[in-house]
């Protein structure tokens, strides 16, 4: 098929004339005229293009806040795009989150609001009676920088308290908005703006022959940094081959967790916290809540980036990875795959399908990440590890870093400090100077190399401060009220 179809607010649109490059937010804005949606950053992070996404899954019609500034046209297909132009009430006036936003103050310049709106609109309809936290889990993508969030939360409050939400206009349509995507489901989808060429597989298995056929070809996922190619780098990505939609598989078979490469970090946090809730925290902090809805896990990985937010994590927790190149698949530990900056052990017409992850009931595992700011912020230093510990004596350790060397890596020295040593103080100390050979970190815009090292050293000393005394206080927290 030659035609990429989609619902936007409450009209049907095909297009014919689509590139691998075109953005959601250009065609909104530049196309149809619908300027609520804007554009600040254009990468991601101040979440003022927020708009939501409706799209099928296996539990039905799922609606998620989304950036349009680096969602490309081709991720579209068959999904139901809700911009700030299509929230009413009930009686056509303001919707509610509109409504507690004009009663609460939450609202300055406004240019940021429409974007806060279509985050809280999208808590709302799942969470309605979200408390802060949730509040602000849901805000984490975000930034206003006239207002101050205190309002905005209040409003947020306000809006769930009033309810309302079996009479929103998404609730009153879903049957019928999931019936007209399903039928715009089907085969390979081909579309292409003079040589800006997009392919949208129809299955896992289509994906397999295209990239045979075309092994050159940009795989694009939820496009979180591929959108960047685009909007800061001008990169073509021509032909690029959009895979978002496919292997959304999650199992969990004895102690084994078994995600498909297109799982979003969004979908996949329920089993992290059920099987792995030591990284719970962590996962919430991967991007905002726009970035996990739509990057996945698979093409953190693929992506090879030494900052990658999972691979650290992963990698201490014996993951293995399974590669597919037509009909033949091979298996690999994770650690495996990263080669050195920029090359990964994936050969031409080959990509990332599953990843197979280890549950360790009994192990002891921390992830951390450090960065400028807490929330939705690139790592500079990320750290997973595990400590196996029997009878007091540790008898396995994986520490595994980004950000500390070209790739994601282990620090073997280390891990060799610990393994066999009682779990005490002294041997965590050791590991801490031992880590000095294991990484010869850069500097960079996001840290010198003495803050790297630095920061490594006392990773593995938090650890063993959190491990040893659970309740000991090992952050700074404001006092109540500041």
């Amino acid at each position: 098929m030659t035609q990429l179809q989609f619902l936007l607010n409450d009209t049907p649109v095909t297009l014919t004339e689509v590139g691998a490059s075109d953005t959601l937010l250009d065609h909104l804005r530049l196309t149809r005229r619908m300027t609520g949606t804007k554009e600040g950053c254009a990468e991601g992070d101040c979440g003022a293009c927020t708009v939501l996404a409706g799209r099928l899954t296996g539990d039905g019609l799922v609606y998620e806040p989304i950036n349009a500034c680096i969602r490309l046209m081709a991720s579209c297909h068959a999904t139901h795009i809700v911009t700030i132009e299509h929230l009413r009430g009930p009686d056509g006036g303001l919707h509610p989150i509109q409504a507690a936003m004009v009663d609460h103050h939450g609202s300055q310049c406004g240019f940021c609001t429409p974007g806060i709106v279509m985050a809280l609109y999208g808590l709302w309809m799942t969470d309605p009676g979200a408390d802060e936290a949730a509040i602000k889990t849901a805000l984490q993508g975000n930034i206003c920088r006239c207002t101050g969030y205190a309002p905005i939360i209040r409003a947020a409050q306000a809006a769930g308290a009033a309810g309302g939400q079996a009479q929103d206009a998404l609730a009153r349509e879903r049957a019928a908005v999931a019936e007209r995507l399903a039928a715009m489901r089907g085969g390979r989808i081909t579309v292409a703006r003079g040589a800006d060429r997009a392919l949208i597989p129809a299955d896992t298995d289509d994906l397999a022959a295209a990239l045979i056929d075309e092994p050159q070809a940009t795989l694009v996922a939820g496009a979180t940094d591929v959108g960047l190619w685009v909007t800061k780098f001008m990169r073509d990505i021509s032909p690029a081959i959009f895979i978002g939609h496919l292997m959304k598989e999650i199992s969990v078979e004895g102690d084994v967790i078994r995600l498909g490469a297109g799982v979003t970090y969004s979908e996949a946090a329920p089993v992290i916290a059920r099987h792995i809730p030591q990284a719970a925290e962590y996962w919430q902090r991967i991007g905002g809540w726009q970035v996990r809805n739509a990057g996945t896990i698979g093409a953190n990985i693929a992506n090879g980036s030494p900052i990658g937010d999972t691979p650290p994590l992963l990698i201490a927790l014996d993951a293995r990875i399974v590669l597919r190149r037509g009909a033949d698949r091979r298996e690999m530990p994770l650690e495996d795959f990263f080669i050195d900056y920029g090359k990964q052990d994936r050969h031409p017409g080959e990509f990332v399908e599953e990843i197979v992850i280890p549950i360790h009931r009994q192990a002891r595992i921390a992830a951390y990440k450090i960065t400028k700011r807490r929330d939705s912020d690139i790592t500079a230093v990320a750290a997973g590890i595990r400590v196996d510990v029997a009878d007091g004596t540790i008898t396995a350790a994986r520490l595994a870093f980004g950000g500390m060397a070209g790739t994601p890596k282990r620090a073997r020295a280390a891990e060799a400090a610990l393994e066999g040593q009682p779990f005490a103080e002294a041997a965590f100390d050791a590991a801490a100077r031992a880590i000095t050979g294991d990484f010869q970190p850069m500097t960079d815009m996001r840290a010198s190399a003495e803050y790297r090292a630095t920061v490594a050293r006392n990773l593995i000393r938090r650890f063993w401060l959190e491990q040893s005394e659970p309740g000991l206080p090992v952050r700074l927290r404001l006092t109540e009220g500041v």
